[in-house]
């Protein structure tokens, strides 16, 4: 039988009884409400009449406001006729009472009145008795049929209560275990249900997958190893060093040049985890440390950090590259990331390259410095008139020659500033620096080309300035910079606005120009080195900006941009505050 059939047979009778005991409830409740109604409206109203008429009779005066009540009640009564012999006794009751209003001094009709009276009551006693006891046998009978229904109604839902839960839910579990079974990989399950119920056909279709399934596995697992071992043999082919990873960081492939330039087995990699294998081995210390690779945020890391290991003695470099592995579900188009890939490209050629140009840069600018700075105190010897006296021609070649000089001094400098900043050799002085000190040195040195620009300096200051932790030639050297970019890129007769602010142990110096601002997809870039706006007619090295950044880095601070095309741009470094604090008096200096 089907287990829907099942399921309608037995709630449509338990439904079936509820409604049938309900209806008699209900009818035998409405027959018992009448009796009970009748015996309250027949049988009391003619015994409260009955001995009302009593009462008066008991207290008999002769007047006619006794006999107007009396007869009140009397038509009462005779409204009230109810039972057999009532009525005869209610007419000889009206025929004594008009005797008794004729003659109203006669005892005799008063005694027969009392006599009748207590007939009618005695009538109306027993009619109540004789509907009680129907009420009586009324309400038995409806609490026997109750009770018989009740019974079964309570047999029947046992019985659906007990079978039917396990008839459906025991195939259920049955079928459950077998599904999480087959979906291990264990084809053999099967499932056998009797009956022809839909949980029979379910058990027939879920055989036929499993069979299915079972036949499928068996044809794929030769074409599977095949395709593992063409993968493998790729990779191994690939010159790159390659390791393959799940979200847990558990290794499940490795290269040949993997292998080699770790100088480890297969068998120790292979569903190790990487971060057990960091702490004995140089190559994964460096993968997890470069970029803070771990299991959390392996999506967030730079995967263009550089490795350095030491191999069979020689000093490597490799430029790291992560790859998702992603599996896309086509039913909700869900993308869910399996593991990782981490590609090892060989670029020590390019770093040793790199390394020779930076020394052979800083080499030629530290070999230049010296005749350039002879050059510029030989012309400053030629302006002193002790050397003899120049008409105004040679000075303005003198001059014209100074100013090349300056320049090249200048692009020595930061070619110097740059070469340290790439080798990691910048050598700092971290100090407590008062802020006016660098403030004053760097718009000193800047005052002289803003006054030819008829530039003005809008200096904002707190009224009591911290000490800060810092290179104080290093931080001159980037606030000056800032301050002369800010005067080159504003247009005449114009503001340069510098303000300090503390907040958070901090304390930031902002420099504003109100220029022709910086376009939103070159801010990202001008503090990369040699890169310079396109189409600025400025001078420059494109090295300024880059040098800042490293040397407030290098301090612990940092530097920021915001700029609004059109409208000019603000630089902003922030320096760590000294932790004693030290405070200076921000009197005026300018």
């Amino acid at each position: 039988m089907k287990i829907k059939t099942k399921l309608n047979l037995g709630i449509g009778l338990l439904l079936f009884l509820l409604i049938l005991m309900a209806f008699l409830s209900v009818k035998q409740i409405d027959e018992l409400s009448k009796a009970s109604e009748n015996i309250i409206k027949d049988n009391k109203e003619t015994i409260v009449f009955s001995a009302n008429m009593l009462q008066l009779l008991t207290s008999y005066r002769a007047d006619e406001q006794w006999f107007e009540q009396f007869e009140l009640y009397l038509k009462k009564q005779k409204s009230n006729i109810t039972e057999r012999g009532e009525e005869e006794l209610t007419k000889k009751l009206s025929e004594h009472f008009q005797r008794l209003h004729d003659n109203p001094h006669e005892t005799q009709p008063i005694q027969q009145l009392e006599k009748i009276l207590f007939e009618i009551v005695t009538i109306n006693l027993q009619a109540i008795e004789s509907k009680n006891s129907i009420a009586s046998n009324t309400a038995l009978r409806s609490v026997v049929l109750i009770s018989i229904l009740s019974f079964f109604s309570v047999v029947i839902a046992l019985v659906l209560f007990i079978k039917l839960p396990s008839n459906i839910s025991n195939p259920i579990n049955e079928l459950i275990i077998s599904i999480k079974r087959i979906a291990a990989n264990d084809y053999s399950q099967r499932v056998n249900f009797e009956g022809h119920s839909e949980l029979g056909e379910l058990a027939t279709a879920f055989n036929t997958m499993a069979t299915k399934l079972n036949e499928y596995d068996k044809s794929n697992v030769a074409r599977l190893l095949t395709e593992k071992r063409i993968n493998e043999t790729l990779i191994n082919k690939i010159p790159y060093p390659i390791i393959g990873f799940d979200k847990h960081l558990k290794i499940f492939v490795v290269n040949e040049e993997f292998l080699h330039i770790s100088e480890l087995h297969f068998d120790e990699l292979i569903g190790k985890n990487m971060l057990e294998i960091a702490t004995i081995n140089q190559l994964f210390s460096q993968l997890l440390i470069t970029g803070g690779l771990t299991a959390e945020n392996l999506k967030d890391v730079d995967s263009n950090a550089h490795i350095h290991i030491a191999h069979h003695g020689k000093e490597a470099y490799y430029e790291k590259e992560i790859q998702e592995i992603v599996y896309t579900t086509q039913e909700e188009n869900i993308r869910n990331v399996l593991g990782y890939y981490i590609i090892l490209k060989n670029v020590t050629r390019y770093m040793e390259l790199d390394i020779a140009k930076t020394n052979f840069i800083a080499t030629i600018s530290h070999e230049l410095k010296t005749p350039i700075s002879a050059i510029k105190l030989g012309l400053q010897l030629l302006e002193n008139e002790k050397t003899g006296k120049l008409n105004a021609e040679q000075l303005d070649l003198i001059k014209s020659c100074e100013d090349d000089t300056n320049k090249l001094l200048k692009i020595i400098s930061e070619l110097l500033n740059s070469t340290q900043a790439e080798t990691g050799k910048i050598q700092l002085n971290i100090l407590a620096v008062d802020i006016r000190e660098v403030l004053h040195f760097s718009i000193t040195s800047n005052k002289v080309i803003a006054q030819q620009k008829g530039i003005r300096f809008d200096i904002d200051l707190p009224e009591q300035l911290s000490a800060v932790q810092a290179d104080k030639v290093k931080s001159i050297w980037v606030l000056s910079n800032l301050i002369s970019n800010a005067i080159r890129y504003s247009p005449e007769n114009s503001d340069v606005k510098i303000s300090v602010t503390q907040n958070n142990n901090q304390m930031a110096i902002s420099v504003t120009d109100f220029g022709p601002g910086i376009e939103p997809e070159y801010q990202e870039k001008v503090f990369d080195r040699y890169f310079r706006i396109p189409g600025t007619k400025q001078e420059g090295t494109g090295l300024g900006l880059a040098i800042c950044k490293e040397f407030m880095e290098a301090q612990g601070g940092e530097i920021t941009l915001d700029s609004r095309f059109g409208k000019g741009s603000t630089f902003t470094i922030k320096l760590n505050m000294k932790s004693a604090n030290l405070s200076f008096l921000a009197d005026s200096f300018i």
